[in-house]
Formats: C-alpha cells, structure tokens, sequence
C-alpha cells in the first residue's frame, strides 16, 4: 500500500482545437496542460478531469493515447508518462423537483475507460441540449442518472454539496435521500464537500455519517489544481483503487483531506444582494443586519446550521481534515518566487509537504519560509469569504 495525492474536480476550458468547453475558464486549461500541470508542478498523482464527456475532449484523449503519452490501464484510468492517473469524468447539473419547488444540484460521473464515457456521452445527448458543453443542464432527476452511470461501470458522486448555487443541500433540500430516495442514497460512497465547507461542518449532518469525504478543487485555470485534494492509501493509481478507496474497500481508504479553510471559500457567509457586502453577525443569517432585506445569498456556513441535526461531532473512523493554504494564496510569495521553489524542490505537494524551514530559507526570505510553514499547519490569520468573493490572508 501507499499514499498518493488526489484531486478528483478539475475542468476543462477548451479543447486544444480551441473550442469551448468549460464558460468561465482558463484557455489553456487543455486536456494535456491539466496532465502536464499536475506531473511537473504540482505533483498530484490521480487527477479526475469533469469535462470528458465533450467529444472533443474524448478525441484530444484519443489523441495522446495515439502519440504514446498516455495509455489506457486494465484496473481503469489513463496513464500519463507512466507518472499520473487520470480519470475521466463529467459534472452534469440534474433537474429536481421537491417540496420547495423545481432545482438544480451538481454531480460529478467517473468513468473507467475511454469507451464508458464516450457511451456516457452519446446516451446525455438526448437530456443534453449541448454535449460539448461543461457542466450542462440534464433534463432527468439525480437519481435516474445515478442509474445511468452505474450501468456503465461508473460512480456518482453529488459535488460541492453545500454551495448556495447548484447543489444539492445547498439549493434543494435539506437531506439527500429526498433527492436520491433510500436506495438510491445508499448507493452513494461519497459526496465532495466544496472549498466554503469541511468535514467538521459537514458531519452536523447525521445521513452524511458513513459516507466518505472529498476535498477538491473544482480548478477552474491550471494554477488552482489542487487548491484542494485527498491523501488516499490504495496499492496503485486506477480508478479501480479509488473507487475502492471511496466505498472503504480493503485496506484502502482516505488518510486525509487537505482543502482551504472554509472562510476561505466564496460562499461561506450569506451575503446581501441589496447592500453588496457580506453580513456579519451569529449564525445563521436569514436577513441583512445592516439594510433588513432578504434578498440575502445564503451562505454555506447559515445553511449547514438550519439544516443540521448532529451535535456529537464526526464519527471516530472519520479522516482527519486539514486546513492547507495553496502556495498561490501565501503572502508574499510571487509567481517568480513561486518557480524558484518549484526549481529547488520539485512540485508544490514537495514544497507544501516536505521541505523543512532551514531548506526553504535557503531559497526565499525567512518571513516567507515562516508564512509557508503556518500555512502548513493552518496558523495564518484568515479574513472570510461570501457572495462569490474568496476569502483572504491576513498579512
């Protein structure tokens, strides 16, 4: 057995023809950008790419696997320069319909091999107005899709689930087998937190105690690849493991997740639409203190607290879930400086991970090496997030 480091929520922004796929992100944020981002600077080891499902996306694939740079694997997943896992996946927004009304929640689909996916793709194409589009909206119920990628080999995980826009507990209802109904929520092996939420937040929900935890980083641009990630302990990078990994197969299982502190993330606090500004106060906030209007964003942190109905804290088997600060988002410390630790170290999980304080100010000034290491145990003061605004570092 061994530990690898997993980012299972990245997109894609175009394909390298230079067609769009993913609204909203980077250009170069290309199949092979993302494989190569993660083997040489971040050194991520099983990356699951959400847009795979676009058949453009599946001929780049195609592609590389006929240049010889990647080769499919029998346990399932792409193998990049006998170096790094992917595995192909697709977010899909499904249609609700609940108590509350009609909504929207997202979901991420992983898929074993090329073949499984481009069959996933060619069935969406009757739910899916643009199948060469990200993250688009399917015309069926989570549950009914759930059904289809199961019947494909594949595993359905409900993504970002707290978020105020198009999630599931976030968005539509305030227990998942009202989505997913009993059966179907059993079916479930995990579900993906999102950057404004953590494990402690999330196990105030009792039907969420089995199921397994991801931090993620929903990259919408290379440099954000492994914002968040998990430190899973499988024999090898397949999605065979991982997906043993997530149902607690084994001796394989998730040792840690490493993701931003919630005040970090965009929609940890609600925001109010009248003022333009956070609301600060207790939780959780139905109104603007500051103006009394309710046309309030909900943040992640307010909803977790209506919705909650656990107070004993996170199961004892539950993996431990640690604040890490991206290099990126560390004060001080440029793009220029960033390279220079890259060159000495070798990838940011290196530099993040395992290079001691005296190592670093050999490379960068003491003030940065100490900001590095408080990153590294989650010591840096944090200002919070909300309304669609990241959260930031104090200096």
């Amino acid at each position: 057995m061994k530990d690898y480091f997993v980012d299972l929520h990245v997109h894609i922004g175009r394909t390298s023809a230079g067609k769009q796929v993913k609204y909203a992100s980077a250009a170069n944020l290309t199949f092979e950008n993302i494989a190569h981002e993660c083997v040489v600077r971040k050194g991520i080891d099983v990356v699951g790419i959400v847009d795979c499902a676009s058949p453009g996306v599946i001929h780049d694939i195609r592609q590389l696997i006929e240049k010889g740079e990647a080769r499919e694997i029998p346990e399932g997943g792409i193998i990049y320069r006998e170096k790094l896992c992917i595995i192909p996946g697709s977010e899909i927004e499904t249609s609700e319909s609940t108590e509350e009304g009609l909504c929207a929640g997202h979901c991420i689909n992983f898929f074993p091999t090329v073949d499984s996916i481009r069959e996933f793709s060619d069935i969406m194409k009757k739910y899916i107005r643009n199948i060469n589009l990200s993250s688009q909206k399917a015309r069926l119920p989570a549950r009914e899709l759930q059904k289809i990628v199961e019947s494909l080999g594949g595993i359905h995980i409900p993504a970002h689930v707290f978020t105020p826009h198009k999630s599931y507990y976030g968005n539509c209802t305030d227990r998942l087998t009202k989505i997913y109904g009993e059966e179907g929520f059993e079916r479930i092996s995990a579900i993906e937190l999102g950057l404004s939420a953590d494990t402690y937040l999330a196990d105030k929900i009792s039907e969420l105690k089995d199921k397994t935890f991801l931090s993620n980083s929903d990259a919408h641009s290379l440099p954000k690849i492994a914002r968040e990630y998990n430190l899973i302990e499988m024999e090898s990078p397949s999605f065979k493991e991982v997906v043993m990994a997530l149902k607690k197969e084994g001796d394989r299982k998730i040792i840690a997740n490493y993701g931003l502190n919630p005040k970090l993330g965009k929609y940890h606090r609600t925001y109010c639409e009248s003022c333009d500004e956070k609301i600060q106060g207790d939780v959780p906030v139905k109104t603007c203190s500051k103006c009394n209007s309710r046309n309030v964003v909900m943040g992640v942190l307010d909803r977790i607290e209506i919705i909650k109905d656990n107070t004993n804290g996170s199961p004892k088997d539950r993996p431990r879930y640690i604040n890490q600060i991206p290099l990126e988002y560390i004060p001080k410390l440029g793009e220029k400086t960033i390279n220079k630790l890259l060159e000495k170290f070798g990838t940011e999980m290196d530099i993040l991970h395992y290079a001691e304080k005296t190592q670093l100010q050999n490379v960068v000034s003491s003030d940065i090496a100490d900001n590095i290491i408080k990153a590294r145990e989650g010591r840096l003061e944090i200002v919070e997030g909300g309304g669609g605004l990241y959260g930031s570092i104090k200096i």
